[in-house]
């Protein structure tokens, strides 16, 4: 699964610019240089970032429009000013916004983050499905063992033979192993939900922030090959 992106502009040198460094990020693009084209197929599909020259004719009219939301828009959307510079564009819905010419430093720190801020978005909600043991400790030393079935950010989904026991309250400390990786992930966690098939949701609480990140960087890997 890939990641994409609209540029809306026809200074194609900084057009080429702004591609080589979204290529280079992992970010399809693709140029459109006519806002009305680009309203048109922004109506009819989904894109994760757009990019929009302020200098281009119509671009004003179209901005208007993505604030009044008569155009589907993607979050975020990074604002190339011009001539016109950066007063008020936050106001016409810029996530970021960058000067021409375009600075390949400045360019790729602002598109690295706006990159950052749709992986979030995405992984927020991403479950990636799994077959693994899971241990899992409780009170004053008591252990089972069960299968993780997903596992998200913030949480994971797992099933055991029979249903959790009533005991099992407060913090649980879950440890697995993430394929392809060396050692095991141990994480606190709590009992969100239950039901009467030995399944269980168990929300992550306390994560360190090295072990949030190493989940993080995983999930994303599998994200983008499969």
């Amino acid at each position: 699964m890939t990641l994409s992106s609209m540029v809306v502009s026809r200074d194609w040198q900084e057009v080429s610019v702004l591609e080589c460094i979204l290529s280079s990020l992992h970010i399809c693009v693709d140029v459109e240089s006519e806002p009305e084209r680009a309203r048109a197929k922004l109506a009819k599909s989904k894109i994760d970032a757009l990019i929009v020259d302020c200098d281009l004719d119509g671009a004003e009219r179209f901005l208007r429009r993505l604030l009044h939301g008569t155009v589907q828009n993607s979050v975020p959307l990074v604002m190339v000013s011009g001539s016109s510079g950066r007063e008020n564009l936050e106001s016409k819905g810029a996530t970021f916004v960058f000067e021409k010419p375009i600075s390949v430093e400045q360019a790729v720190h602002t598109l690295s983050a706006a990159r950052n801020m749709i992986l979030d978005g995405r992984l927020r909600y991403h479950r990636q499905a799994l077959d693994l043991p899971v241990s899992l400790n409780y009170g004053s030393g008591r252990r089972l063992n069960a299968h993780l079935i997903n596992l998200s950010q913030g949480g994971m989904r797992i099933h055991l033979q029979r249903r959790l026991p009533m005991t099992m309250t407060g913090q649980v400390r879950v440890t697995f192993a993430l394929p392809g990786t060396k050692g095991c992930v141990k994480l606190q966690g709590e009992v969100a939900w239950v039901d009467q098939h030995g399944n269980a949701g168990i929300r992550f609480v306390e994560t360190s922030r090295g072990v949030k990140r190493e989940l993080q960087l995983w999930l994303e890997q599998q994200y983008f090959t499969h």
